[in-house]
């Protein structure tokens, strides 16, 4: 039950369903871009160390992205990898056992997706959610495509980093007039879960 093994259907899935009803775009990503689910709030994680039966729970990640979980306390999950909060459980949980700590597994059993909003000269502003990482242009696309008199040379990606911001500048004039480079393409950010793109 490896946590790899687990989370790989959420990269291959197909799109969720965005708020209010509107399929995911469906266009696939090439293999190389493909990344491991990184846990959200809301999903709900199974955590299992071997040999250890009364220390087998199914937790919902908290909208803080923490979990507590017994003899280890509070644990941070917030857009990390499964294999990520298997080494913190274990390092918590070090001091309770006198030989090597039990094998911790730790797999998405129901996951929210990455979550994100799209906001500004939008057709369609709102917040989404898919079962796969999408590009700033797909975000787009999946908000209606950008309104009238939209600046797509200053479209921005706000992204939460720690207790501050982070703001990414995209420049999506030449992808969207249909005439786009190499570097355009391969410049692409794909989004996390609680970013915001702005369209001015």
């Amino acid at each position: 039950m490896a946590a790899g093994l687990a989370c790989a259907g959420l990269v291959h899935g197909p799109a969720a369903m965005a708020q209010g009803g509107a399929p995911a775009a469906s266009t696939s990503t090439p293999p190389a871009q493909l990344r491991a689910y990184r846990i959200s709030p809301g999903d709900e994680l199974e955590v299992y160390v071997w040999g250890e039966d009364k220390l087998q729970r199914d937790i919902k990640v908290l909208p803080d992205g923490t979990f507590s979980f017994p003899l280890v306390g509070q644990v941070n999950a917030n857009n990390k990898l499964p294999s990520e909060v298997e080494q913190e459980i274990t390092r918590g949980l070090r001091s309770q056992f006198r030989d090597a700590v039990p094998q911790v597994t730790v797999s998405v059993k129901t996951p929210v997706g990455v979550q994100f909003s799209v906001a500004g000269k939008v057709r369609s502003p709102g917040a989404f959610a898919t079962g796969r990482y999408v590009n700033v242009l797909e975000a787009l696309a999946l908000a209606g495509g950008p309104g009238d008199f939209a600046d797509l040379g200053n479209v921005r990606i706000l992204r939460k980093s720690g207790n501050g911001l982070t703001v990414i500048k995209v420049r999506l004039t030449d992808i969207m007039k249909g005439n786009p480079s190499d570097r355009d393409l391969a410049g692409l950010p794909q989004l996390e879960s609680g970013d915001t793109v702005v369209v001015p």
